[in-house]
């Protein structure tokens, strides 16, 4: 053997996909005398190396599993030369040497990965189209501290690892390749040889685009939107949310409209939805989970793209040109984020590199039993920067103004869903997942630290105290909690027929003893439509006409209760049947006059909640409401004040109860005229129009501990909201 070829060691380690450092031994090298310059193509029949001039030296088949050697004179650089592969099937391939490159990947960018610190590591990790040295390519880097070997595969090499493999960056974990001429819309993964010697075919974590479900390749994307949303951006950063109106519309996008029996696109969702929502006077729209998933039936909660909008609705771009133009029309994008599991698939994060890379080794932690699913292994500080660096994509990359983060009390609790000897207790023998508890801290106190003005809601069922107070004030450090407990306690009330209400009147006003405990949502989600639970319209007791007054004097109730509102989609306007992933909301429902209703009502219910600062500047201040008859148990009523920050008073009347009351006497605060300025059982919304047209004269009479009182009509199954004169 000439002392310009390599090794036999260095040549099976290469073949066996095992070599950690391939730049060794592949590219062009100064040797004594000269230079070499090695390729390895298992199934070329002839490789030369040819220069810019248009020389050519051919290269020699020096070791049997294909390993071709060209000995030169002087060592070339990167772009001297270019690798000419003939095949015996006649087709001739003039490529870039890959191995002619340094790393992409500095010593920095390692360290800041390895602490967890990496704030920005989408744009070093995955898949990336660069320049180096004057040669466009795709840079890959992928993070796998327990493989034998790493190779990308794909459309530019017929999906055949021997080609491609990738270089170890040491004790990092990270494995990385420059493919020269390799650009968007290429389809690749990785493939990756375990400790055991088994291979692997893995997606890309850090993807940012994905073929379409069934398919799971990744695929290499270069973004190249121009965003026009300058002005909402600004203001987006000024904002302060707990002071401000805030209603959601939460959306399940492939299943809002479709056409064809199939999804619609981005592009075409975001007209559609500016026209909905913009004419229902939503403040946000919030999307179900939008990240890459392959199983639709999981509606997006099983992710496995943590970096890339689900292909089924169009490209990475289409997605930035939805929120783009939502933003520009004035509505905000909440989107939820899965941080708490992931699924098994074989192609994802299961096992990434042959042993528990992103979850638990030990299942009584990395086992979630009541989704089929793997937990998050928080301890680990490349995992935490994993969910950590997902969370700024979306808020930063994607412009999303905020994160509903799902399934948090699962992250909280070891002992989730786990009967006893079915989990590990924390270092303190207690269920607390401690080190959850500090990724939630460190994700919330670094998203609200770059990005003001954005905000993130928890999904947490449980007492968990300080949900919503800042990180470096003891809190976990979010914006806002859904409130689940009022969520409950009022559809168990509702949902009852009105003649047993009177018996649990305290599912009604329990919630106001711990309203101002956290920053709250009140959410009437997807998860209170499916399943056998029936749709909102449907739950309530009656026949078609009480059902109807009954929801439009909950949402009345709902809008002029303290915290922020949230409404599934379908529910504006009374959808019959439970929701289905499958197909569209049932749109055909507007053309009856009592759905018709009730898309009015909730429309006029978001105009005036975001004219009325009574109905959400204090929201967060027990000073911002009064009872003014919390007891009223035998009538199913109830009457309460909201004061704006210049204690301007609206009152708010609310009856779940089918008899109307003709001369109901309300405690006021304060004498003079009054108006109605909401009546959910006005014609308008197809209710009886029983109410108070005219002005309504409070006088000095004290009544339910207030200075004065008047006698108003109250609806049946109805809400009334009244103003000060002015």
């Amino acid at each position: 053997m000439s002392d310009w070829q390599a090794s036999t060691t260095e040549a099976e380690r290469l073949a066996a996909g095992t070599h950690t450092d391939p730049h060794k031994v592949l590219g062009a090298h100064q040797v004594k005398g000269g230079a070499v310059v090695r390729t390895r193509r298992p199934d070329a029949s002839s490789v030369h190396v040819r220069f810019t001039d248009g020389t050519r030296v051919a290269a020699t088949r020096t070791h049997k599993d294909g390993l071709f050697e060209a000995r030169l004179e002087t060592l070339p650089s990167p772009l001297d030369y270019h690798l000419e592969v003939a095949y015996p099937d006649g087709n001739t391939y003039h490529l870039r040497d890959p191995y002619a490159f340094w790393p992409t990947l500095g010593d920095v960018d390692l360290h800041l990965a390895g602490e967890g610190r990496h704030e920005e590591l989408w744009r070093r990790l995955g898949a990336h189209v660069v320049e180096i040295d004057g040669q466009e390519g795709t840079s890959f880097a992928v993070w796998a501290p327990n493989a034998q070997g790493v190779r990308v595969v794909g459309d530019f090499n017929s999906w055949d690892g021997r080609l491609h493999p990738m270089r170890s960056l040491g004790s990092s974990g990270v494995w990385e390749l420059f493919l020269p001429e390799v650009g968007p819309g290429a389809r690749y993964k990785y493939e990756i040889v375990t400790q055991q010697g088994y291979l692997q075919l893995r997606a890309d974590p850090y993807a940012q685009a994905t073929e379409v479900p069934p398919d799971t390749a990744s695929v290499v994307y270069r973004p190249s939107h121009a965003w026009g949303d300058e002005a909402w951006m600004a203001e987006r950063a000024e904002r302060t949310h707990v002071r401000e109106p805030l209603s959601f519309y939460e959306v399940h996008l492939a299943s809002w409209k479709r056409a064809d029996g199939g999804p619609l696109s981005y592009r075409d969702l975001a007209h559609q939805l500016v026209e909905h929502v913009t004419g229902l006077g939503f403040t946000h729209v919030q999307f179900m989970p939008l990240a890459e998933h392959p199983f639709s039936g999981s509606w997006g909660y099983q992710v496995t793209g943590h970096f890339a909008p689900t292909s089924r609705h169009g490209e990475p771009d289409d997605f930035r040109y939805l929120v783009d133009y939502l933003h520009q029309h004035g509505i905000g994008v909440i989107v939820d984020w899965v941080p708490a599991h992931f699924p098994k698939d074989e192609f994802a994060l299961a096992h990434f590199d042959g042993t528990a890379l992103y979850e638990h080794e030990d299942p009584r932690k990395g086992e979630q039993p009541d989704w089929g699913t793997l937990v998050f292994n928080f301890g680990r500080n490349e995992v935490r920067n994993f969910l950590l660096a997902s969370a700024l994509y979306w808020i930063e990359e994607l412009h999303v103004d905020g994160l509903r983060v799902d399934a948090v009390a699962s992250m909280l609790y070891l002992d989730y869903s786990r009967e006893d000897g079915e989990w590990v207790p924390n270092e303190y023998g207690g269920n607390e997942n401690l080190e959850a508890i500090e990724f939630l801290k460190q994700v919330n106190a670094t998203v609200y630290g770059r990005n003001p003005g954005v905000m993130t809601i928890a999904e947490e069922s449980t007492a968990w105290p300080g949900v919503s107070r800042p990180a470096h004030l003891g809190g976990l450090g979010f914006g806002f909690k859904w409130n689940m407990g009022w969520m409950h306690d009022t559809l168990s009330y509702i949902a009852r027929d009105p003649i047993y209400r009177r018996f649990h009147h305290h599912e009604l006003t329990f919630g106001l003893l711990y309203a101002w405990s956290e920053n709250y949502v009140l959410p009437l989600s997807h998860d209170e439509v499916v399943h056998g639970k029936r749709s909102l319209l449907d739950k309530m007791p009656g026949d078609r006409w009480q059902k109807f007054a009954n929801l439009r004097a909950l949402y009345g109730y709902m809008w002029a209760h303290p915290g922020k509102q949230l409404l599934f989609m379908g529910q504006e306007f009374g959808q019959w049947r439970e929701w289905s992933e499958e197909r569209s909301l049932d749109w055909h429902l507007l053309d009856e006059s009592d759905h018709a209703g009730l898309m009015q009502l909730v429309g006029d219910l978001n105009r005036m909640y975001r004219d009325t600062p009574a109905l959400y500047e204090r929201d967060v201040d027990p000073g911002g409401f009064t009872w003014i008859d919390a007891n009223n148990a035998d009538e199913n009523l109830v009457a309460f004040i909201r004061w704006s920050g210049d204690d301007e008073p609206l009152v708010c009347v609310t009856s779940f109860s089918p008899v109307p009351r003709e001369f109901h006497r309300i405690g006021m605060p304060h004498a003079g005229p009054w108006r109605e300025v909401l009546n959910t059982d006005a014609e308008l919304y197809t209710g009886t129009n029983k109410g108070n047209l005219g002005r309504i004269e409070a006088t000095e009479e004290s009544w339910h501990g207030q200075p004065a009182s008047a006698t108003i009509v109250v609806p049946p199954l109805g809400t009334v909201w009244l103003a000060p004169e002015r």
